[in-house]
């Protein structure tokens, strides 16, 4: 895999996972609840989830190299524009307010690893902007001129990487973080930054695309 490439990847799924979604608002939340170290088991429930995603993925993918080079290259081009409808919704998206953990009375509820891991996991595996960037974005990072069961350690082991670090941070700051995304103004300023920043990833990842197919 070509270094710029993995760099493009890394900035992509940055952005992505450190977006405001359903697994970040859970960490939030139940890092509130519980603290860091013992949300563990809910942050390695949606990482795992993500992988699970990640690998129907890539064998989706195997079977269209294996039909078309064509096709692959559709779907990668496919993946940019994804890309760039994903940060157009973000910059038209109104800012939505979320419940605010940090000033409401939470009781104490029964600690469970197994209930946290669950709830991270079934969190993560319908998580929408998750399925959508396995199935749309995920294929226009790997080459068919490369083995594609290196390339998909490499990316699954990033992508794990950064989420279990992301959602590790997000249950920390739970209780300082909650109160300022309860403005729908400061969602908003989040949105429009996202939203620009995948723009431009979408326009990076479409040329570097045209170029490795030349």
């Amino acid at each position: 895999m070509a270094f710029s490439t993995w760099l493009l990847y890394i900035s992509v799924i940055s952005i992505l996972i450190l977006s405001p979604g359903p697994s970040a608002l859970l960490c939030i939340s139940d890092g509130f609840k519980f603290g860091s170290k013992r949300t563990l088991p809910a942050i390695l429930g949606g990482a795992i989830a993500a992988l699970v995603l990640m690998t129907i993925s890539a064998v989706g993918l195997g079977a269209i190299l294996v039909a078309s080079e064509t096709l692959f290259f559709i779907v990668k081009i496919t993946g940019a524009l994804y890309l760039i409808y994903l940060g157009w919704s973000a910059w038209n998206e109104d800012g939505t307010k979320i419940e605010n953990t940090a000033n409401s009375n939470i009781k104490q509820i029964s600690y469970s690893c197994y209930s946290l891991f669950r709830k991270g996991f079934m969190v993560g595996i319908s998580n929408p902007k998750d399925i959508l960037f396995f199935i749309a974005l995920f294929p226009s990072f790997m080459s068919a001129e490369l083995p594609p069961l290196e390339q998909y350690l490499i990316l699954a082991s990033t992508w794990f990487v950064i989420d279990c670090a992301s959602m590790f941070m997000y249950t920390g700051l739970g209780s300082k973080i909650s109160p300022w995304l309860s403005k729908a103004s400061n969602i908003n300023r989040v949105n429009r930054t996202v939203g620009s920043v995948f723009i431009v990833l979408g326009g990076a990842l479409a040329v570097s695309t045209g170029i490795n197919e030349t």
